[in-house]
């Protein structure tokens, strides 16, 4: 299996509604490794690392978000393969 590394950054009302601890949840689920965390301007950054389909489905549920969540925008692209231990919310 091909790694790729996937940033993301989220948009909207996404802090405060469980998004990083649920994208954590699905991260794992999926297979992957990486990091959700809080920017300062209120979006959401997630960095992930793993198979381009599970790649795929955690962009798809980042889209939609936790039931709290309102999510306005999500920016993607695959950048220079990073490897993680394990998915945070640091």
């Amino acid at each position: 299996m091909m790694k790729k590394t996937l940033l993301a950054q989220v948009s909207g009302k996404v802090q405060g509604v469980w998004f990083r601890a649920s994208t954590q949840e699905k991260a794992q689920h999926l297979g992957l490794t990486g990091y959700a965390h809080n920017l300062n301007n209120g979006d959401v950054e997630v960095k992930a690392t793993g198979s381009e389909e599970g790649l795929e489905s955690l962009v798809a549920y980042l889209n939609q978000g936790p039931r709290n969540a309102e999510v306005n925008s999500v920016q993607w692209e695959y950048v220079e393969l990073c490897e993680f231990q394990s998915f945070t919310t640091a």
